[in-house]
């Protein structure tokens, strides 16, 4: 009887071991858990499609618009391939949205399909141009059920962000009224044009509960110091002639000067590749930076509403009206660039340049931003190592300018640091352990004090 059990135990055990070696010959020799998963998604896909938004968004908005509309498509470019790509590789909490894809599924796949279908909704004269693009990312991703797959699911994420921006305010008829008085905005020289895409004041914002959610106290009062401190230093430093500036100083002006939202696309473009991020954690950077700047363009756009603020130009020419013993008239004076047609009170670029480097700072961990800025109107490329040096410099480039009060340069980077820190209290958590983490910075990345 014993004898027996032990030969069919050893024939169980024969029997069981040539299972396991059939098995694992056809599985290979690197067979796991994860065997099924297609191989690492490259995420120089998301860096395509940025610069294809960005040309897109160019073509159809025009490559210098002084708004702030170019950098809400960008953010919700962004958050669709977020969607995407982290509904199917599971890192990162996606936004406003609980639908998970396959993890067979390609994140490649699904990330340009989210970006051509957004861009193709929202700028349909481009779909020629976008349907070619998007062809050849495509024909670059083996075919198979992985590709099938990231398709389905990258038409999912960018359906379920355009059903969310539905009835969003866009373009909304929003008009500004207030009369012309002292302290008044009103169209400015040479071209004397309206107040630019008024709406954007009202638009939903993408992650704050309301458009004055961060909106600042006022502007300061026409009879004050500060507001006389203000006055006379763009007065000096902003002229278009007689100007106290240096060269660098001039040259930092005339740097910022263009479309900020195309000069931060291709500084992520080159900090991802650079430092070799994932797809994940190149996703999560854009949509973070993205969503916060659009954030942050709403809040500066329904200051700009409220406050109605009037610009250096209009400020320094008519001085003899504001009461401030402080100032004086100078009618012929001009800036060295030509004013937004928008109010001064927020600044649109240091509110989006504080949101974006207290994002960045977070996910990063650290104030060292490691960032190649590049200028299309200077056509140099700046380094900045640190966040204060980038916001510093903005904050400057727009007094220098001519175009800004530095009181509302300040004040805008400040609120924009808020935004930045909301975005990442609510939104782009990771799952679970992660390359990159929502950490403080070490400190504050904006100045505390409206004084220069």
């Amino acid at each position: 009887m014993d004898t027996s059990r032990s030969v069919r135990r050893a024939v169980i055990g024969a029997v069981t071991a040539l299972l396991v070696l059939a098995l694992t010959a056809l599985a290979g020799p690197t067979a796991t858990a994860d065997s099924h998963r297609p191989p690492a998604a490259d995420p120089a896909a998301i860096r395509d499609w940025n610069v294809i938004a960005t040309d897109t968004i160019s073509a159809n908005l025009g490559p210098t618009r002084p708004s702030g509309q170019v950098v809400i498509w960008h953010g919700f470019v962004s958050a669709a391939v977020y969607n995407a790509v982290v509904g199917i590789q599971r890192t990162y909490a996606p936004y406003k949205w609980r639908a998970r894809g396959p993890v067979t599924a390609s994140p490649e796949a699904a990330a340009v399909t989210a970006a051509h279908r957004v861009l193709v909704t929202y700028f349909p004269a481009s779909q020629a141009s976008l349907d070619a693009a998007y062809a050849g990312s495509l024909a670059k991703i083996p075919d198979g059920r992985a590709k099938r797959q990231g398709v389905a699911f990258g038409e999912r994420a960018a359906g379920h962000l355009i059903a969310l921006r539905e009835d969003d305010g866009r373009f909304a008829p929003v008009e500004f009224t207030a009369a012309p008085a002292p302290g008044v905005w009103r169209p400015t020289p040479p071209a004397h044009q309206p107040f630019i895409d008024p709406w954007l004041a009202v638009l939903r914002p993408l992650l704050l509960t309301s458009p004055a959610q961060f909106r600042p106290g006022g502007p300061p009062a026409l009879s004050s110091a500060r507001y006389a401190r203000d006055v006379n230093e763009v007065k000096t430093m902003g002229a278009k002639t007689g100007s106290a500036r240096t060269a660098q100083q001039t040259a930092t002006a005339l740097f910022f000067g263009g479309n900020l939202a195309a000069q931060f696309q291709a500084a992520f473009r080159d900090h991802t590749a650079r430092h070799h991020l994932d797809i994940a954690d190149t996703a999560r950077l854009f949509a973070a930076a993205n969503a916060s700047a659009t954030d942050a363009v709403v809040t500066a756009w329904d200051a700009k509403l409220h406050y109605g603020f009037w610009r250096p130009i209009t400020a320094i020419q008519l001085a003899d009206t504001d009461g401030n013993p402080a100032t004086d008239a100078d009618p012929q004076w001009q800036p060295l660039l030509v004013t937004p047609p928008h109010p001064d009170y927020l600044s649109g670029h240091t509110t989006v340049a504080g949101a974006v480097t207290r994002t960045l700072t977070g996910i990063l961990g650290t104030t060292h931003l490691d960032l190649n800025v590049p200028s299309e109107i200077t056509g140099t490329t700046r380094h900045y190592d640190e966040a204060d040096q980038l916001n510093e410099d903005m904050i400057n480039a727009r007094v220098w300018a001519g175009i800004h009060f530095r009181t509302a340069d300040v004040v805008g980077c400040q609120t924009g640091s808020r935004i930045g820190v909301w975005a990442l209290t609510h939104y782009f958590r990771p799952l679970r352990s992660a390359g990159l983490h929502a950490v403080p910075p070490a400190r504050p990345n904006c100045p505390s004090d409206s004084a220069s």
